[in-house]
């Protein structure tokens, strides 16, 4: 199982690495669903941790609606995060209709050149999951989908991940499962739905506190479980 941590400083991700964590998905403004780092945090954690680091992509947290000087600014941090050295991003969009901006996509796509992408959770606000994973077949670098199955929580969501898992099988997307994912759901949900890849962020964190450091014990033990 590839368990995929949150961090949001340099000592979240020295914490996550130590735990066992096999990837990071650096961000701020946890609070508000993850937000883009500053260019110093992605420079700064890439340095400290030898796991792959993917960064965050996203302006702010009104939608996941972007216009022009939206776009201009998220390819430009694609460009700077891809010189820093991170191994990919983490990016996703909609247009107003609730389906995929795949134009916007595409050109940040075009700068991200060979790092690995995931879209986010974008993809829940989608208008149906199943068509969407097929629009996003389409795009070689799209190399997983952040999901908690178009519901609040993974656990909410298992059918649809697992309906997701059979359509994606055999391509190069993987499913990450995420949100409200913890010790003592985790393993039952890949059980459920057959997922490799999950996604924890408060789960692992001290005290179950989203604005804690993540807890070196509760990643060694998530990982533990698989």
């Amino acid at each position: 199982m590839i368990v995929e941590v949150i961090a949001t400083s340099v000592e979240d991700a020295k914490r996550a690495e130590r735990g066992g964590a096999d990837r990071l998905e650096l961000i701020t403004g946890i609070l508000e669903g993850g937000l883009t780092p500053s260019w110093g945090l992605v420079e700064a954690v890439v340095k400290a941790v030898s796991i792959p680091v993917n960064v965050m992509v996203r302006p702010h947290s009104q939608s996941f609606c972007y216009n022009e000087d939206d776009l201009y600014v998220m390819r430009e941090d694609v460009r700077v995060i891809r010189e820093i050295g991170a191994a990919g991003i983490v990016i996703g969009m909609l247009n107003a209709d609730r389906q995929l901006d795949l134009k916007g996509m595409e050109m940040l796509l075009a700068e991200a050149g060979g790092l690995d992408v995931t879209f986010h959770r974008a993809f829940d606000e989608a208008v149906d999951q199943i068509e969407a994973a097929r629009a996003l077949l389409s795009y070689p670098q799209v190399r997983r989908i952040l999901t908690s199955g178009g519901q609040k929580s993974a656990i909410d969501g298992a059918d649809c991940i697992a309906q997701l898992m059979r359509v994606t099988e055999q391509t190069q997307l993987s499913i990450l499962a995420g949100s409200g994912l913890t010790l003592e759901n985790a393993k039952g949900l890949a059980r459920k739905t057959g997922v490799k890849e999950i996604h924890v962020g408060t789960g692992v964190r001290e005290g179950g506190q989203a604005l804690r450091y993540v807890d070196v014990q509760k990643v060694q033990a998530l990982k533990s479980l698989f």
